[in-house]
């Protein structure tokens, strides 16, 4: 089936694009293929680049390309591979058609750290967020409406995408006050609860102007359980830009502080797994933060340099945001603590110690390593010529490092390692037919970089093998 087959099948539907097929756009793609409210004919659109095209070729022959702990992605991509009202393109042509078009691409931060991974300096480049937007003014129906959802500094919306798609519509010699334009920020959190965080979350969301806003509203509400999770509108698109920067430039500060009090945990020899749980009972500090062994993904490690960046570059304020630089700062350099753990309580050095990683992936029980924590954390153990062994059910490919992960736990165990790390939260990890996979190793050091193993597993395990904590004192 090519592009101008589905147009002519799906006629009379109006047509939503969605502009980036990764792990936003390809999801959300199928939240608005399964619509609560109406039926929409639905086009993802990726870069005409070998992934792109790759990813492309594969939801055309009925195979999604991320492998997540949601057992409503299939429900919904087998959904609407029945209906035949999805179908994903590299054409930009499929612009042509929109009604609405939703934009989910990246918009990345280069960073620049030292050899300890301290943030130094970093820059925003905004080119290529611009030619995406100049694609959908080249091509896209005056009348349509830009959705907005990449997290963008504020002021994006105002000074760049709408002057940008304006210019492009100007050029073709078509008006431009009819274009609507909102920003909706995505609060997408894959694994478990994937489609939930979409459909089934609250959303807050604004236009350049009334009509933008008005338009925006109207959509949302046929694609979210508003019922349940209403929507929230802020005054501009300078709002709710900022409003997402700053969730999570408040998370990531949140971690940043927990840093530090792990340092001192492990120094007075106590738990702090322990002492947060004990105050999250107090109702206003339930979301007092654990340690880890780092902040990964590709928000918490970005979004609060996006604000800083937008405040000089984009609002006209004379100062960065010095306190969330350092949030950033401080997180980038937790793998290395992490590292440092290990290496001062191991009986000798690393150099050929065989290391087993449970879990390469940033979060539990999804295949994203896009600035894994854990990818730092192994650098440091090549540096020190350790032997490397992963596993991650979630991740076939660690791209990152040219690594694939062993799939299934038997056969990662099978080695034998000296060391396990548990460096990321997949469920698996902590269900008692894996302790029972341990204990059934040789005598091993079992290093719980998250604090996943509950006090009653680490007993279990302490029988035979040696578990440390990271953020507790000596067991």
């Amino acid at each position: 089936m090519n592009l101008e087959y589905f147009l002519d099948k799906e006629k009379g539907k109006q047509v939503v694009l969605v502009q980036g097929l990764g792990f936003v756009g390809s999801v959300m793609s199928l939240v608005v293929a399964n619509a609560l409210k109406g039926d929409y004919a639905v086009i993802g659109v990726d870069q005409d680049t070998d992934a792109g095209r790759k990813t492309v070729d594969l939801l055309n022959s009925g195979t999604f390309p991320i492998v997540a702990d949601d057992p409503k992605i299939k429900e919904y991509f087998d959904a609407a591979c029945k209906r035949g009202n999805f179908f994903a393109t590299v054409d930009p042509v499929a612009y042509t058609a929109a009604d609405i078009i939703i934009v989910d691409i990246n918009l990345d931060v280069r960073k620049t750290s030292d050899d300890a991974y301290a943030l130094t300096d970093y820059s925003v480049n905004l080119n290529p967020f611009i030619a995406a937007m100049k694609t959908i003014g080249n091509h896209c129906k005056p009348d349509a409406l830009v959705l907005v959802e990449t997290t963008v500094p504020p002021g994006t919306c105002r000074n760049i995408v709408a002057p940008t798609i304006k210019a492009a519509l100007e050029e073709r010699g078509l008006p431009v006050d009819q274009i609507r334009i909102g920003h909706s920020y995505e609060r997408v959190m894959p694994g478990p609860d994937y489609v939930d965080s979409i459909q089934n979350y609250y959303r807050v969301y604004s236009g350049i102007d009334e009509a933008s806003a008005d338009a925006v509203e109207a959509f949302l509400k046929t694609i979210i359980r508003v019922d349940e999770y209403p929507l929230t509108r802020l005054g501009n698109t300078n709002a709710t830009e900022m409003a997402k920067v700053l969730e999570n430039s408040y998370r990531a500060m949140n971690i940043a502080f927990a840093v530090e009090w792990s340092r001192m945990a492990e120094e007075a020899g106590v738990d702090l797994y322990e002492i947060v749980h004990a105050i999250r009972h107090r109702p206003t500090h339930k979301n007092l933060m654990l340690p880890g062994i780092g902040v990964g993904g590709y928000c918490l490690t970005k979004d609060p340099l996006l604000a800083s960046w937008a405040r000089t570059n984009l609002i006209g304020g004379k100062e960065r945001l010095a306190q969330s630089e350092k949030a950033v700062s401080i997180n980038d350099q937790m793998p290395r603590y992490a590292y440092e753990f290990l290496e001062k309580r191991y009986s000798k050095p690393l150099e050929d110690v065989k290391i087993l990683l449970l879990g390469v992936s940033y979060r539990g029980d999804v295949g994203d390593t896009r600035f894994s924590p854990v990818e730092f954390f192994c650098r440091c153990l090549l540096h020190a010529k350790a032997a490397i062994s992963t596993h991650d059910p979630y991740v076939p490919v660690w791209s990152e490092l040219d690594i694939r992960p062993h799939q299934q736990l038997s056969e990662a165990l099978r080695d034998q390692p000296d060391i396990a790390v548990i460096s990321a939260g997949h469920r698996i990890y902590g269900k008692e037919e894996t302790i029972d996979a341990l204990l059934e190793c040789k005598p091993m050091w079992i290093y719980d970089t998250i604090g996943l193993l509950s006090i009653k597993q680490i007993n279990k395990l302490q029988q035979k093998h040696k578990v440390i904590i990271l953020g507790r004192g000596d067991l």
